[in-house]
């Protein structure tokens, strides 16, 4: 395990929480297949062209308007992909990184660069520091069940064996 803690580029003031535990970041192909298989589509704020007023992909029409919206959803793309239950909160970038906002489980990882000035990147774990735990997947995230990092429970700060 690495001793460097690196540099909180957030100065403790972004991507962390109310309780002091800072986001993971972690590449989505290090848990790849349950990413894909788990995460769902964000698709951002989509606008009706008949009234621009925002409406969500479900809608077959728009309820402002009843302007027909299929033919305009074809092609949209996803701007991002969730996962909400469980007890996490994430959510992927355009870059492949999965943002973990809120997790059952922590660890103390190296501050990220200043791309996620505050986070830490969770597979560059560090000796225990408080001011470097952040919120982490559990074991069951990856293929072989042991995650990369040290695992430990929020609620009783006990370390999870996988």
């Amino acid at each position: 395990m690495e001793n460097y803690k690196g540099i909180d580029y957030g100065h403790g003031m972004v991507n962390i929480d109310n309780n002091g535990i800072r986001f993971g970041v972690i590449h989505q192909h290090e848990v790849l297949q349950v990413w894909c298989d788990e995460s769902e589509p964000y698709y951002g704020e989509i606008m009706c062209q008949g009234c621009l007023q925002v409406v969500t992909i479900d809608d077959e029409t728009c309820p402002n308007c009843d302007h027909d919206l299929i033919d305009g959803f074809d092609f949209i793309e996803p701007v991002s992909y969730t996962y909400d239950k469980d007890g996490y909160s994430m959510e992927s970038d355009d870059h492949g990184d999965i943002m973990v906002f809120k997790s059952p489980y922590y660890t103390h990882a190296q501050f990220c660069s200043p791309c996620a000035p505050g986070a830490c990147y969770l597979t560059n774990p560090v000796e225990a520091d408080p001011n470097n735990k952040c919120y982490c997947l559990g074991h069951d995230w990856f293929e072989n069940e042991k995650a990369p990092y040290p695992v430990y429970d929020v609620k009783t700060d006990k370390l999870v064996n996988s």
